[in-house]
């Protein structure tokens, strides 16, 4: 749908009519701009507003298939931007992803989101509070979009940071040890939030070559900067989370793996405990006539008491408790 449409003069927000009319006006009088904003447009919507527009067919073929890589075009006559926009899911610890499309043209500027993340009605009212940076023409908007974008993911690497944080203690604490699901699923929108960033930082340097001193006039190059030095530095953090995700994933692996040997250790020794008294056992289990130990005997008083029993059963509790020693001062119990 249509989400809102004024005419900017001066820095100074005016009524709309009719979208032809008004861009001859403006073209004419070479003075203000259109700013049109859509949010998930319909096919009619769209074709109405690129009737009227004129906007470059390779444009509107990416605005409508949507999920595009986040890039800069420069067609003859408009200029063409896609963004994603990052939202943080609290609830869920996920980064849910959507996309604005802006069209720059001769005097005219469309905003087309997709997704709820990064709302741009606020971006409106602060730059209509601001008319002297407004002045300077569409790219102003282009910056503010951008800058609002680019200051999500600033919050959004705030929340990774923390999830990250949690993590390393999880893997680190000996009485937690961490989920390797949980590690795996950042490690996921880590990887979401660097295919939003990282192509986007990288058409801006290039976009800002291109235009400096005509695309974009001077007065808001220090602006668009800004922006670069801020997706610079979320650049920088998540290509650190992703290594540090690697890193972690590998300490769990191998702190599972070392639980799992002790948890062997343990129940090898206590096997071999309790293999002892079974054999002695099996042994005198096989129902020989003569063995020796089962008759062997003091004569106390006028009667006569057979130890064979109990000396094997000594035996059995000694050779358990050696061992037992044995494998507690080795560190496998």
């Amino acid at each position: 749908m249509i989400v809102d449409k004024a005419i900017y003069r001066e820095g100074r927000r005016q009524g709309c009519g009719d979208l032809s009319d008004e861009l001859d006006v403006l073209r004419l009088t070479q003075d203000g701009f259109l700013w049109i904003g859509l949010k998930d447009p319909t096919d009619e919507e769209f074709d109405l507003v690129n009737e009227e527009l004129h906007l470059h067919p390779l444009a509107v073929e990416d605005a409508v298939n949507g999920h595009q890589r986040a890039k800069i075009e420069q067609y003859e006559t408009s200029t063409f931007v896609v963004l994603k926009t990052l939202r943080y899911i609290e609830a869920t610890s996920d980064i849910e992803t959507g996309e604005v499309m802006l069209f720059i043209g001769d005097r005219f500027v469309v905003t087309v989101r997709h997704g709820e993340g990064n709302p741009l009605a606020g971006v409106r009212q602060r730059l209509e509070n601001e008319p002297d940076r407004l002045h300077h023409g569409a790219m102003t908007v282009l910056h503010a979009v951008m800058d609002s974008v680019v200051d999500n993911y600033l919050v959004v690497d705030r929340e990774v940071r923390r999830d990250l944080e949690q993590i390393e203690e999880q893997v680190f604490a000996s009485h937690l040890g961490g989920d390797a699901n949980t590690i795996y699923r950042l490690k996921r929108e880590v990887l979401e939030f660097r295919r939003a960033s990282q192509p986007l930082a990288d058409t801006l340097t290039q976009f800002m070559e291109r235009g400096r001193g005509r695309t974009l006039p001077d007065p808001i190059m220090p602006f668009f900067r800004d922006v670069a030095d801020h997706l610079r530095l979320v650049n920088d953090h998540v290509e650190s989370y992703d290594r540090l995700l690697t890193d972690v994933l590998s300490a769990h692996l191998a702190s599972v793996s070392v639980k799992q040997n002790e948890d062997m250790r343990r129940i090898s020794a206590w096997v071999a405990i309790a293999a002892v008294p079974t054999m002695i056992a099996g042994i005198y289990g096989m129902n020989f006539e003569h063995m020796p130990e089962l008759s062997a005997s003091i004569h106390v008083g006028d009667g006569e008491f057979q130890y064979g029993y109990f000396v094997v059963l000594l035996v059995m509790a000694s050779a358990c408790l050696g061992l037992f020693r044995a494998f507690k001062r080795s560190g496998w119990l």
